[in-house]
Parts: C-alpha cells; sequence; structure tokens
C-alpha cells in the first residue's frame, strides 16, 4: 500500500478515535451482542434439541451437521432462525466492524503507531464483519432452501464462518498484544518519573 492511503486511513482513525466516541460504540456493540447470547440465539436453540447454531461454530461445519440441524430445527424453529437471530445479526457485523476498529486504533495511537503500516491492522474487524455478512447471507440461502439444501452452499457458508472466526482470533490476539505493549510502556513511564 502506498504511503498517501496510509496517511488517509490515518486521517480517518485519527478523526474518529475521541475516547467517549470510541466507548459509546464499544457500549452499543456489546449491548446487541449480549442481547444475541441472552435472547435471540437461546429463542433459536428452543429448538434445536442442543445443537449449536451455525453462527457458533467457528471451526465451520459439514453437510451432515446443516442438514441435521436444519431437520431438527423444524419448521417454526427455522422460521425463528429467519425472524429472531438473523436481523439482529445483520446489524451486529456493522458495529463489531466499526467499533473494534476504532478500539485498536485508539490504542495504536496512544502507542505512537498508528501513523505506521500498523494502521491496516485495524481493517481486520471490518473484515471479520463482511464474513460474517457473507455467512449469515448464506445461512439465509440455506434455511430458505430447505429441503433442497445445496452441498456448495454448506461448503461456502462454512468457510466464511471460518474465516470470520479466524480474523475475529487475530483481531483480538493483535489487540491483547498492543493493551500489553501499552501497559508495559505505562509502567517504565511510571517508574522513569518517579526516579527523577
Amino acid at each position: 500500500m502506498t504511503k498517501k492511503k496510509t496517511k488517509q486511513i490515518t486521517k480517518f482513525f485519527q478523526k474518529n478515535i475521541a475516547g467517549k466516541k470510541v466507548l459509546s460504540l464499544f457500549i452499543i456493540t456489546n449491548v446487541v451482542y449480549v442481547f444475541m447470547l441472552t435472547v435471540t440465539i437461546p429463542k433459536t436453540m428452543e429448538f434445536s434439541n442442543g445443537m449449536k447454531l451455525l453462527d457458533m461454530l467457528p471451526m465451520g461445519y459439514d453437510f451432515n451437521y446443516v442438514d441435521q440441524l436444519v431437520n431438527t430445527l423444524g419448521e417454526i424453529g427455522r422460521e425463528t432462525y429467519l425472524s429472531n437471530q438473523i436481523p439482529v445479526d445483520m446489524i451486529y457485523p456493522l458495529l463489531f466492524g466499526i467499533s473494534y476498529c476504532l478500539v485498536l486504533a485508539y490504542f495504536l495511537n496512544k502507542l505512537d503507531k498508528l501513523k505506521t503500516p500498523l494502521a491496516y491492522l485495524c481493517l481486520l474487524p471490518l473484515l471479520a464483519g463482511a464474513m460474517d455478512y457473507a455467512e449469515n447471507l448464506g445461512i439465509i440461502a440455506i434455511l430458505n432452501s430447505y429441503p433442497e439444501i445445496d452441498h456448495s452452499t454448506v461448503a461456502i457458508t462454512s468457510s466464511f464462518s471460518l474465516l470470520k472466526s479466524t480474523l475475529t482470533t487475530l483481531y483480538f490476539v493483535i489487540l491483547i498484544i498492543s493493551l500489553g505493549a501499552l501497559g508495559i510502556r505505562t509502567l517504565r513511564t511510571g517508574k522513569s518519573t518517579r526516579s527523577h
């Protein structure tokens, strides 16, 4: 990527990483996430006989699992998946992408690393969000095509689920490293201030 592109991305982040804005977005994102975990996912899983929903399988799934899940859900369960879980999960990826992108930008800025190519790491949550949307579209196609579930749709959707979880995991590893680096820097700064 060119220096010009890096500057443009950095400029966008610097405009949007005010602490209050980042915190507000982070809170809204996690309220939606908790709502999914405590309301829409359990409501859908009432029909799944303990089987995990496709959104909850980070390592992907095969045709047999999908076929069994969609059969087990039954008509009401499939409708609940489409009308309760999926609509909320169409809001969450955008919120996740933007808020977690800005969270990392905020900490990279604190580390004076935002004006470096490391700024591109902030795009990981947006990529994960895009994979989440692709996964959702695949799940909608699977649920709507029942009982004629297409093998290739399952394979493609599963790969989007795997990509989503891989990108998300990578992002959180980078975020933890950034927080660790910031913590070490803060401790060192505190020690050098006290020693003067």
